[in-house]
């Protein structure tokens, strides 16, 4: 590495670097207009503007607990002396947001109040700070702001953790529910294009689902039964079915609130078994640690890309498995929980795929392996 990159990448890590200082208040404004720039402050501060924007499927998306067309989702960018960040906020049914919940609270963010995006701590733990949830719309200013600081850096934030891009795995694609024809038809569609394939399970068609798959393809499968499983016996008795039929990993195989009855099938299960609902935040580790063999951390979930570091990282001192997930989402988020891959054991990075009303270009998938480029921040390029 050169003298002057290593040097930017120093400066930003120092930036990013982990510290206590919280910047207090706030003010609310009115409704949000369509797109509005936060008004709430004055000077040369950092600039905050956002916009509603529904994500289009290009299939009908059916997990254990319901079904979907479309995932609601706001737009969010961060201005500084001619550079801009992205970031988005996906509400997928389960998080319990909303367009008005995001866009009230990104209405009483204040960030003209900051002079030095490089302040990062300060800055998110500001945010963190207007209120106890809300961790989509959090993770959309906490993506912007990286992208922002990376691009004034001139690095990408893989980089700037130190990771090997050539580490990044093969990302699973993801399979809803759906009628064996369905089913057949979205294999074929995918099987020659990715090395791992996810299942959503969770209901009673679970072995037609994967008989219907190994129909079209032998690929490694991995399994996401969404809380969906009542019985930990029949449960377990499944993953043990699953396992000799090429599956490698389950998800949640059971409601997050039975952590006794999930640490069971855990202790027994012949392959490793994540916790994707019962797992937000870095501060759930400790509770999940025992009942599950990993954790899935999804950027919506644990309010962005700083925790989510923190996440990968405590984790692998606890001896957890890690994988890094994400909502239906635009190639923004999605390129951003990319960055993270390198560090992780199973990506699931397939969201942008799902839509057909992207906004960017981002993170690629090459012969089914996540192909993270050296372009500033988060890696974007505006559509």
């Amino acid at each position: 590495m050169k003298r002057r990159d290593f040097l930017k990448t120093a400066a930003v890590i120092g930036a990013a670097g982990i510290g206590s200082g919280i910047v207090s208040g706030c003010s609310s404004e009115s409704k949000p207009e369509r797109f509005n720039f936060n008004r709430l402050g004055h000077g040369d501060g950092l600039r905050l503007s956002f916009e509603p924007y529904e994500l289009q499927l290009r299939h009908t998306f059916t997990v254990s607990s319901y079904s979907r067309k479309t995932t609601p989702g706001v737009q969010v960018r961060i201005d500084y002396e001619g550079f801009t960040g992205y970031g988005e906020a996906s509400m997928p049914p389960y998080l319990g947001q909303s367009v008005e919940t995001v866009t009230n609270f990104l209405s009483k963010v204040d960030l003209s109040q900051f002079r030095d995006p490089l302040q990062l701590d300060n800055i998110l733990s500001y945010i963190d700070s207007l209120s106890p949830g809300d961790g989509a719309a959090k993770a959309a200013v906490d993506i912007a702001l990286h992208d922002l600081v990376g691009k004034l850096m001139g690095v990408p934030w893989w980089r700037i953790w130190g990771l090997d891009a050539s580490k990044a795995p093969s990302t699973t694609f993801t399979i809803g529910i759906d009628t064996p024809e369905v089913v057949r038809e979205k294999t074929r569609e995918c099987a020659d294009r990715f090395n791992i394939l996810k299942v959503k399970v969770g209901l009673d068609n679970d072995k037609e689902m994967i008989r219907t798959i190994r129909e079209i393809t032998e690929l490694p499968l991995a399994v996401d039964a969404n809380q969906g499983w009542k019985d930990r016996e029949k449960a377990l008795d499944e993953i043990f079915w699953l396992h000799e039929n090429g599956v490698v990993m389950v998800e949640q195989p059971m409601a997050k609130e039975r952590m006794d009855d999930n640490a069971w099938i855990t202790e027994r299960s012949p392959i490793p078994v994540f916790a994707d609902e019962s797992i937000q935040r870095l501060a759930d580790i400790p509770s999940v640690k025992g009942a599950y063999h990993g954790i899935n951390i999804k950027l919506m979930k644990c309010t962005g890309m700083r925790e989510a570091w923190k996440m990968v990282n405590y984790a692998r001192a606890e001896g957890m498995k890690v994988m890094v997930g994400c909502m239906t989402e635009t190639s923004c988020a999605v390129s951003a929980a990319a960055q993270l891959s390198p560090a992780v054991d199973f990506a699931d990075l397939d969201g942008n795929l799902l839509i057909t009303n992207d906004l960017f270009k981002g993170m690629e998938v090459i012969d089914g392996k996540i192909t993270l480029s050296d372009l500033p921040g988060i890696g974007l390029i505006k559509l």
